[in-house]
């Protein structure tokens, strides 16, 4: 046996520092090789980094919260031969090494999801009786769980103290920052989406059985790439070290997805080389891997320009923060029946509006009410969608 010290790595990009979420492990654990060690969060996400090794857990550095450096100590493990580790955890030697999903001394069995969603709720795994195969804890479990809590909880006009770390601490960095730093300038305009709702339905009543219908996404991502070709001052980020505007040819999308760590932009590269449904399938892949905790890094990185969407929940108007260090994003809103007058003639029409926000530093307002002008117009006649 001997001692092995594991340091932080480069988790990539060039970091030189992440936060730990959430250790896996606590001192006297026996661990296996590649086994899940903690979540940390970076400013892009959360990722979990796994043991170097196999062996018992001597010492842990570091708290939730903590902001460790690249480099710094991690942990400290006792090394030992894998089917020992195996024959302590309760495995059959060679059986395979433990992963996220399963129990290693004692410890509820529960999925990496699972295990934030109890977090979020408050809820103790260890109080929850699992209806999972061999007794696994499932998500209907744990909200089973903290709905009895909340039932039991009597109102006495406490205080509960959550700290604001992980992901949540860098959503409200990035927030600060942005609205601090880049000044914002706001435009809302209306759109008459009739036509587009009507391609929309009969796109839909066409789909193979079993595929999710189209949404509102996929046509606005692609009205916007031809929009971005002629003002292609908001399809740009800011080096604010250089003082620099890059411009990109490419038009990446970030699509803002809540989940259950809160806010994240998972992206949709090279928008202008997909046709609709090979958009409206990478949105979804993109925004279900960010609200299951399992976007790649490469998902969640590089975004030139943000379309963000509030769905049933949109709204007459928003006002969207920029995700700096882009200057520009597009809001949806809820698209409605409601009376218009056409021509002199009242009529009812499907509205719906578009509030964006620009970086004030780079676009002008001119340029803004432009682009969202020649946005508006694409998506008043879906056909334009089809010409280019």
């Amino acid at each position: 046996m001997s001692r092995h010290v594991f340091k932080l790595p480069d988790l990539g990009e060039g970091m030189v520092s992440a936060e730990i979420v959430e250790w896996r492990v606590k001192p006297g654990d026996l661990v296996a090789e590649d086994q899940p060690l903690l979540e940390m969060s970076t400013d892009k996400a959360v990722v979990e980094v796994p043991s170097p090794v196999s062996g018992r857990v001597l010492a842990l550095t570091g708290a939730p919260g903590d902001a460790v450096a690249v480099g710094a100590e991690l942990a400290v493990f006792e090394t030992q031969a894998s089917a020992e580790v195996d024959a302590a955890a309760g495995a059959e030697p060679g059986a395979g090494r433990p992963t996220a999903d399963t129990a290693v001394r004692g410890r509820a069995m529960a999925s990496p999801a699972t295990r934030r969603r109890a977090r979020d709720a408050g809820v103790d795994l260890t109080t929850v009786a699992g209806s999972g195969p061999g007794g696994r804890i499932l998500g209907a479990d744990v909200l089973a769980a903290g709905a009895r809590s909340a039932a039991v909880a009597t109102p006495d006009g406490g205080i509960t103290e959550i700290p604001v770390i992980g992901v949540r601490r860098v959503i409200a960095q990035r927030m600060t920052e942005a609205k601090r730093n880049a000044p914002h300038f706001a435009y809302v305009e209306e759109v008459d989406v009739t036509d587009l709702e009507t391609l929309r339905a009969d796109l839909n009543t066409r789909l193979p059985a079993g595929q999710p219908p189209l949404t509102y996404l996929p046509f606005i991502v692609a009205a916007l790439v031809p929009v971005l070709a002629e003002f292609p001052q908001c399809n740009a980020t800011y080096d604010a070290a250089r003082n620099v505007i890059l411009r990109h040819r490419a038009v990446h999308v970030g699509i803002a997805t809540q989940s259950s760590a809160g806010l994240s932009v998972p992206v949709v590269r090279d928008a202008g080389r997909r046709r609709l449904w090979d958009l409206a399938a990478e949105i979804r892949r993109v925004t279900v891997a960010a609200r299951d905790n399992t976007a790649r890094r490469e998902d969640l990185t590089g975004s030139t320009i943000t379309v963000t969407s509030l769905g049933k929940l949109g709204g007459i108007v928003s006002t969207p923060i920029l995700n700096t260090p882009e200057v520009a994003i597009i809001g949806i809103n809820k698209a409605v029946e409601r009376p218009v007058v056409i021509d002199g003639n009242i009529t009812v029409r499907r509205m719906m509006n578009l509030s964006s926000s620009f970086d004030h530093r780079f676009v002008d307002g001119f340029d803004a009410a432009a682009m969202i002008q020649a946005l508006k117009s694409r998506l008043e006649h879906p056909a334009t969608l089809f010409s280019d």
